[in-house]
């Protein structure tokens, strides 16, 4: 898994300030830290959650996989489901987070460490609601992070804001723009 955190968080930057997402580093310690993000997309929230659930393989970053494509991703939709991720060249997978909780066209719940935090002693809460506002979808995210490390569970805070925050600005451009990598309205 490349976690590359200053590219990400100054790729990061460059697309908020053309999407409208809003993130920030709610708080941060040494025992943890909360992300909070908010991504406007001009779509119904059927649609949105529909495509956030049965597309991630669309969406998220290939880069932040252990198998270097996003299409060997997957959320089951129910209680005890999985967002795992195969390893067809190993014949192995990864369990990236448990869902929890599911409302489905509303919120979903799930828990565990993303990517690189899977190997350290930690754990968290990846809440996703979704919420009808101005003709469209107002996508909030709350990951909260919290377990031990040396150095403090803080300095993952910014990468880890970085990171989902792209990931949900991929999931917009793609629902609004038709790729996930397009920041620009096309020209008509």
């Amino acid at each position: 898994m490349r976690f590359l955190s200053a590219l990400c968080v100054l790729t990061v930057c460059l697309i908020m300030g053309q999407s409208g997402s809003k993130a920030a580093v709610a708080d941060s310690a040494a025992n943890g830290f909360t992300v909070k993000i908010s991504v406007p997309i001009q779509a119904a929230v059927p649609e949105v959650y529909r495509r956030f659930i049965h597309d991630v393989g669309d969406w998220w970053n290939s880069a932040h996989t252990f198998s270097g494509s996003s299409h060997n991703l997957s959320i089951e939709e129910k209680a005890m489901g999985c967002f795992c991720e195969k390893l067809p060249k190993q014949g192995g997978s990864v369990r990236h987070m448990e869902v929890v909780y599911v409302a489905p066209g509303e919120r979903i719940v799930m828990t565990g460490g993303l990517g690189p935090m899977q190997p350290l002693a930690v754990t968290g809460n990846l809440t996703i609601q979704l919420v009808p506002a101005n003709g469209g979808t107002r996508v909030d995210i709350v990951y909260a992070v919290t377990g031990y490390l040396a150095a403090g569970m803080n300095s993952w805070a910014a990468p880890v804001d970085g990171m989902l925050t792209e990931q949900f600005t991929r999931l917009k451009n793609l629902i609004e723009r038709g790729a996930p990598d397009k920041n620009e309205v096309p020209a008509k």
